[in-house]
């Protein structure tokens, strides 16, 4: 009588067998079939143009749907503005409580705005919060031209720093996203995302984007973020919303868990609720699934040097993070590569050595083990000193 147990098992190990040959199911050096790092289930579509996910310290990309395309941004463009605008203060060639006149040309913008007069003043950091909590047209006008004069000298730099950025589909017009004229003002999910993360690495701006409601003119004229996720969605600390006809409704939007930071883009929402709805849902999907692996910088016993003034060379590595599954944040590995001996001369900063990053066999990253400071090889007349010092302490 056949046994259909014993024969069940002969067949599924022929079945794995057969795999492992085709090299469908990796093998493991003992023969058994490799673990490998958990891929999260993606999210359903979301109803929208265009969508992507980031972590912002890594720069990683954790999903994009036709995050790509070139489209329509909307007031989304102010987050580039508001990048230049910071570098500027970085430069110091503008100040927070440096005064900023406006011009007939920004005083003119329509759309969101406080209303700026021809000839009205107001400090920089007035006119930065405008923009980033309510999406004031006319005040990222006015910024603009006192950082390059003119809003089209400005409107080049936009298109100088998303080259630098890697932004590749990006084509800015204007300062402010207004697209009623605009002939070619466009970028992608992916743009936007990279732009958001250079300009959340200036965080005085996180402190405005998470700002519910402020006032300028001294309190006479109240502004309400135009971001409600800032609100309503834990974590929210930023980033800027934008919304036209021809745009659809648009978001970049920051927030902030157990230390990791995650920026969803959404374009082409086709109304407000339903883009707040996708960007939330994706933050949610990502944090739910993945966390920010960290690992301190350090500095591993000094190294034996041959040759050298000094015997011994002083060695250290930098901090690393990256962004893992969080089913498997606890199977990351280092694996330390360093010499017994190195041979001078030996540079400050030479790299020495290296750490491997793996999880489930896949590299994460790796960093350098460095040299913390010079060591010249030994000239005879040093030799000749040190062997004397040895002989007379003997």
């Amino acid at each position: 009588m056949i046994n259909m147990k014993k024969m069940s098992v002969r067949l599924l190990t022929i079945a794995l067998a057969a795999l492992l040959l085709t090299g469908i199911v990796p093998a493991a050096a003992d023969g058994t079939a490799a673990a490998s790092v958990t891929v999260p289930q993606a999210p359903s579509p979301f109803d929208c143009k265009s969508a992507v996910l980031m972590e912002a310290s890594t720069g990683k990309v954790l999903y994009e749907q036709n995050g790509y395309e070139a489209l329509p941004p909307a007031s989304v463009t102010k987050i580039m503005t508001l990048l230049l605008v910071m570098e500027a203060m970085d430069a110091g060639t503008l100040h927070w409580e440096d005064t900023v006149t406006a011009s007939a040309h920004a005083a003119s913008m329509g759309g969101s705005q406080i209303y700026l007069k021809e000839g009205e003043q107001m400090t920089v950091r007035d006119m930065v919060k405008s923009v980033v909590i309510a999406s004031a047209n006319d005040a990222a006008c006015a910024l603009a031209e006192a950082v390059a004069g003119s809003e089209d000298a400005f409107v080049a730099r936009m298109n100088q720093r998303a080259a630098e950025l890697g932004m590749v589909n990006a084509h800015f017009e204007n300062t402010n996203g207004l697209d009623d004229t605009a002939q070619h003002h466009v970028l992608s999910a992916m743009d936007i995302a990279l732009m958001s993360r250079a300009l959340i690495s200036h965080k005085e701006i996180l402190e405005y984007s998470s700002t519910w409601m402020d006032t300028v003119r001294n309190g006479a004229f109240g502004l309400t973020n135009t971001n409600r996720l800032v609100r309503f969605y834990r974590g929210c600390n930023g980033l800027k919303t934008g919304s036209t006809a021809k745009a659809g409704f648009c978001v970049s939007v920051t927030a902030e868990r157990d230390g990791m930071t995650l920026i969803a883009v959404i374009m082409g929402a086709p109304n407000r609720d339903t883009r707040n709805a996708a960007a939330a849902a994706l933050l949610d999907w990502g944090f739910a699934n993945y966390g920010l692996y960290r690992a301190d910088a350090g500095t591993p016993d000094p190294l034996r040097v041959t040759g050298g003034v000094s015997p011994h060379l002083p060695v250290g590595y930098e901090a690393f993070s990256c962004v893992v599954p969080k089913a498997d944040t606890e199977a990351v590995e280092a694996v330390t590569e360093l010499p017994d001996t190195v041979a001078a001369p030996i540079g400050k900063g030479d790299a020495v050595g290296k750490i491997t990053y793996t999880c489930k066999g896949d590299v994460l990253g790796e960093i350098p083990v460095t040299a913390l400071e010079d060591c010249p090889k030994i000239s005879f007349g040093g030799v000749l000193l040190l062997i004397l010092a040895r002989f007379f302490m003997v």
